[in-house]
């Protein structure tokens, strides 16, 4: 780039027009990461907050983020769904430190300002000053108007019983935002049917937060990194697949079908990740039962941009939340839910297989150690770059997972939107 080897690109540019050669400084500048919460997290995105299922009485409440910013996903007393900005309209505080509860009322303990359900100010103590000396003394000036000093709201969308919200009251309907191709894989798994949380996985991966849309853009690694998917045939490059984005290319499904599973053929010779007399002790691990809402596909994988990524992998399946928490970091968090409707046997193998996933998982504690790596590569080596030509340098959907597609498709929208 013009640079001296080893020294940070004085006015970083990205070379040429496209997308498959992505600069190591786009995973650590900071002042670009600061631009990225304000034009992917804050504005003109719908962001991840939760599940319905999550709060389903009056009162219930979440504490979660959108982007950087603290936000309580609340139902208030007519059934309604709010998100509320984390942040007290008197001095800023955070009030609410509890990741879970049912409040009537959100008081911060500093001032105890007092809001409703849905953030409007509903009581300021000694708002009317008190009386001494036979006078009143102090309070609030008489022009003070508690309607002009609620909670920060946020738009809210729901849709299948998943929850969204977004800063930017001018935002498109979340269904435009999706598109109709991810719009379908969205309906499939959430499709009317009334959820149950099963669990939750929380970790801090030191890695930036644009790495996860990545892993799970990547139809690449999981043949070669994840013994556990070569091995048993969870996911090949020879299984019958297909890779879909919006029409923005900024969205994802890659969807596939197990097909016969773990017997040596091309993909799986030479591959040392591939461990043909590995068994499992606990069979219910592999014990898929084909359900009816699958139309075919085993696993789909869904990336929504920039928030939220959307598994069922075998029987399990969950949301994962990326929150990102600096150049170099973010918390991951995974919901693990089923279906109302689900016989207790189908819930056990869903909490079996599960085992598979989160932060200790048979195959997904493989994905946060090479993104910690790739972190250290990227801020060991910041005027380099990264490769994503696997398939050729154009973004389209295709009907096979030896490509690198996805992830140029993200960086084409990427770059658009950062105007990089």
């Amino acid at each position: 780039m013009g640079d001296m080897p080893g020294v940070f690109p004085k006015d970083p540019k990205w070379e040429g027009d496209g997308s498959s050669r992505i600069p190591f400084w786009a995973y650590t500048d900071e002042a670009l990461y600061k631009k990225e919460l304000e034009r992917f997290f804050y504005q003109g995105h719908w962001c991840y907050v939760g599940l319905e299922a999550e709060i389903p009485n009056p009162g219930d409440f979440k504490r979660t983020v959108v982007g950087e910013r603290s936000v309580i996903m609340v139902r208030d007393t007519d059934g309604g769904i709010n998100v509320v900005e984390n942040v007290c309209a008197h001095r800023g505080m955070q009030f609410c430190r509890k990741r879970h509860g049912n409040q009537t009322e959100f008081v911060c303990p500093y001032h105890q300002w007092n809001y409703s359900l849905k953030g409007d100010l509903q009581g300021v103590p000694f708002r009317r000053g008190v009386k001494q000396d036979g006078r009143v003394q102090g309070g609030m000036p008489k022009e003070f108007n508690t309607g002009e000093h609620g909670l920060t709201r946020l738009k809210v969308a729901t849709r299948g019983g998943v929850v969204f919200a977004s800063f930017d009251h001018g935002i498109e309907p979340l269904e435009d935002f999706l598109g109709p191709d991810i719009l379908h894989y969205f309906d499939r798994l959430f499709n009317g049917r009334k959820l149950t949380i099963l669990g939750y996985n929380r970790q801090r991966i030191p890695g930036n937060w644009k790495l996860m849309q990545e892993n799970i853009k990547d139809p690449y690694h999981p043949g070669l990194l994840h013994t556990w998917f070569i091995t048993y045939g969870l996911w090949r490059a020879d299984n019958k697949s297909q890779l879909i984005m919006d029409a923005q290319y900024r969205h994802a499904a890659m969807i596939s079908t197990r097909g016969s599973g773990g017997a040596r053929s091309e993909v799986t010779a030479g591959v040392t990740s591939f461990k043909e007399s590995m068994e499992i002790q606990d069979k219910r691990l592999l014990d898929i039962v084909p359900e009816p809402w699958w139309q075919g596909p085993t696993a789909v994988m869904m990336t929504l941009f920039p928030s939220v990524i959307f598994q069922q992998q075998v029987n399990s399946v969950s949301t994962r939340h990326i929150q990102p928490n600096g150049t170099g970091s973010f918390d991951f968090v995974w919901t693990h839910f089923g279906f109302e409707d689900d016989t207790p046997e189908m819930t056990e193998r869903r909490l079996i297989q599960a085992n598979l996933f989160g932060p200790a998982g048979f195959v997904s504690a493989d994905d946060g150690e090479v993104i910690e790596f790739s972190q250290s590569g990227f801020e060991q080596k910041p005027f380099h770059r990264a490769l994503a030509e696997l398939g050729g340098y154009d973004c389209g959907n295709t009907d096979h997972m030896v490509t690198e597609t996805l992830i140029r498709g993200m960086y084409h929208y990427w770059r658009k939107v950062m105007e990089v």
